[in-house]
């Protein structure tokens, strides 16, 4: 029960104590968690930038509606997708599969001409979506694995994507910003750390068909 348990506890931070730092232990963890998130096709179609700039942290509060998370968090974790979907993420994805399975990377010709025959029959907007879709994943990873470690976070989707866009210098390595999450470490003025969980009933949530 330790990770309901983890649950109950974590809660969306909205003033993190800015003396707070995460160690490069549990830093390790939380990026291990998302690398090991599951994505479709194992292609992990994005990028997470790991905002420790001050200059570009001051620039991105304004971009993500004046809010403080994005300062005073001990890491600033923007989820970024790739718009398009190139051969050379392809390559690579074959390339690192053939080593981990110590196959020839030949011998996967027909699963990576699947996957391109797949992608090729979706416009780039759904391309767009997809991938931006991938990054939730990673991110629920890293929120429950941060929860079992009693660091706080806040998945906001509460700031101007372009603005991220612009400032990160996204758009030239083929990037959006899809989810950003602050981690480190709940403030004692933070008013809302002691409010009630508020969720569906199960009876509400579920149904049985």
């Amino acid at each position: 029960m330790g990770f309901i348990e983890d649950q109950k506890w974590r809660y969306a931070t909205k003033k993190f104590d800015a003396t707070k730092k995460i160690s490069n232990k549990d830093l390790d963890v939380l990026k291990e968690s998302i690398q090991l998130a599951a994505t479709s096709y194992g292609l992990q179609l994005f990028k997470v930038l790991i905002v420790e700039n001050k200059q570009k942290r001051d620039l991105l509060q304004p971009a993500s509606w004046g809010q403080s998370q994005i300062v005073d968090a001990s890491h600033l974790m923007v989820f970024c997708n790739f718009t398009e979907v190139t051969e050379e993420h392809l390559n690579h994805y074959a390339g690192i599969k053939a080593n981990a399975s110590n196959i020839p990377v030949e011998s996967l010709s027909g699963y990576m001409q699947f996957i391109q025959s797949t992608l090729e029959a979706r416009t780039p907007e759904q391309i767009d979506t997809w991938t931006a879709k991938q990054t939730y994943i990673g991110l629920a990873n890293l929120m429950n694995a941060a929860a079992e470690l009693h660091i706080d976070t806040c998945p906001m989707e509460g700031f101007d994507a372009s603005k991220y866009d612009e400032i990160l210098g996204l758009s030239d390595k083929g990037l959006a910003a899809a989810v950003v999450c602050p981690v480190g470490y709940r403030s004692e003025e933070d008013t809302t750390k002691d409010a009630p969980k508020v969720r569906k009933s199960l009876e509400d949530l579920f149904e049985v068909v």
